[in-house]
């Protein structure tokens, strides 16, 4: 900064040179000027000048160490020990800049330990579940290995139960590279107009024989046989197959419905059961990976825990979503549209 201070003769007395918190003062005095009062207040103004002029530099340096000190912290990932920045007029934009640096960090590295706990659940609920079939299988080999093997009506039994358990090992590693090809946008999705009524005759067909077992009701309300949808055929028939396993699972004698409405542009698709219901407390979590209502049963059943979660996925890719209606104890009713 340079500044020139003249008297009132328009003379040059004074040229004050200010480089960062060093202040030079040149003097531009003609000896027949000189008179003891202009010099003394000539004095005084140069100390008045230079107090302000080094007030006004201390005051820039220490909003200069806090903006250096919020860089540190957040250098150093100490996000919650910077604290709030008040600068001058003349350093506003730069505190605005550092506010939102400050903020953005700080949402990134809230994402990052979010996404780090959500890490270290996956992988202690995938290592919980690989762990449960195997330990079975495990155990039902050594148990022929130690005598039942010669045993014709328990060998067949214990042989069964380890092919039950290996399907339900094959099942949990198929959804795990689902779910996560689905997360990643590695999953490619092929969207065309189908028939939804006949689409869901085929689907239904597959599970009548297990219906029947169980004394299920199944049916099939579709109104329009000549009905399209938009979507990915055999992803949707992922997810339908999903519902109605679920919905003929954890029904006992009762009826499944498989429903199809027309909607404007689009088409409600349900499936609703007669079945054991959910609770309201359970209701708002049935979506999350490796989320069940029923451990024990779900797991006998050869449920993985990640096949609402997935159904979720696939929907929200085709712009849609999985909706739920529930009461424990009077079944279940899941829908989701699709566009016509």
């Amino acid at each position: 900064m340079r500044q020139k201070l003249k008297n009132i003769n328009n003379k040059l007395l004074i040229t004050i040179f200010s480089v960062t918190s060093f202040l030079f003062l040149l003097l531009h005095v003609q000896f027949s000027d000189i008179n003891y009062l202009s010099v003394l207040l000539l004095l005084a103004e140069i100390i008045l000048a230079s107090l302000i002029v080094y007030a006004l530099l201390k005051k820039r340096e220490k909003e200069i160490e806090e903006i250096k000190n919020t860089i540190r912290n957040i250098r150093d990932y100490k996000i919650n020990s910077s604290k709030e920045i008040h600068l001058s007029n003349s350093l506003k934009n730069v505190e605005e800049e550092m506010h939102l640096m400050y903020d953005h960090w700080k949402n990134n590295i809230e994402n990052m330990k979010k996404l780090e706990q959500v890490r270290t659940e996956f992988l202690g609920n995938v290592s919980h579940e690989l762990r449960t079939p195997i330990f079975s299988i495990q155990g039902y080999l050594e148990t022929l290995l130690n005598g039942a093997l010669e045993d014709s009506k328990v060998n067949k039994v214990f042989v069964q139960k380890a092919i039950n358990n290996t399907n339900n090992l094959n099942n949990l590693l198929n959804d795990l590279i689902d779910i996560s090809m689905i997360e990643s946008g590695q999953m490619k999705m092929s969207f065309r107009y189908f028939n939804i009524h006949e689409f869901l005759k085929t689907v239904i067909s597959e599970f009548q024989p297990l219906a029947e077992t169980k004394k299920i009701i199944l049916s099939l309300h579709s109104p329009n046989p000549y009905l399209e949808v938009f979507g990915d055929k055999n992803r949707i028939k992922q997810v339908m197959t999903n519902l109605i396993s679920n919905a003929i699972k954890y029904t006992e004698k009762g009826a499944v419905e498989i429903g199809v409405i027309e909607e404007g542009n689009s088409a409600l698709i349900y499936v609703q059961d007669t079945g054991l219901g959910i609770s309201e407390e359970d209701l708002p979590r049935i979506f999350e990976r490796f989320y069940r209502v029923d451990k024990n049963r779900s797991r006998e059943m050869g449920g993985t825990g990640l096949g609402l979660a997935i159904v979720k996925h696939i929907l929200e890719a085709h712009d849609s979503k999985i909706f739920v209606e529930s009461k424990l104890g009077l079944g279940s009713k899941f829908y989701f549209r699709l566009k016509k």
